[in-house]
């Protein structure tokens, strides 16, 4: 399954009422399941969420914690970056090499891995006492 294509059918989905920014993420797991995710936004910002934060919330609930590979894509003049709390949470599962494919709706693609999108990441290492 194409991540992309997966992105952009769920985005659909997206609950933006106040904003009109739909954005939808697929998120593939080691096991190779897809999950998707959109954003949910609320009356009362901050209380939203993120499409990355969704498709990881799926991604637990089914059993699934390791990310092999993440999509973005919403409708934008050019690919939109994850936000830097999406960074995080996708760090969390992911190793630094994992690709984020940012798209937009007109097929413009941007790839970088985890790393290159949170370079000087926190991690579980930096709480190990010494």
């Amino acid at each position: 399954m194409d991540l992309l294509q997966a992105a952009r059918e769920v985005r659909k989905n997206a609950y933006a009422p106040y904003s009109n920014f739909k954005v939808g993420a697929a998120i593939r797991a080691a096991s190779g399941k897809v999950y998707t995710g959109v954003n949910v936004e609320n009356v009362a910002y901050p209380e939203g969420t993120c499409a990355e934060a969704g498709a990881i919330a799926a991604m637990i609930a089914a059993g699934d914690s390791v990310i092999r590979e993440v999509a973005v894509i919403a409708d934008s003049p050019t690919p939109v970056p994850c936000c830097g709390g999406c960074r995080q949470k996708l760090a969390e599962f992911g190793d630094p090499d994992v690709v984020v494919r940012m798209g937009t709706l007109g097929g413009d693609v941007l790839s970088l891995t985890l790393s290159e999108i949170l370079p000087g990441r926190f991690d579980a290492g930096h709480m190990e006492a010494q």
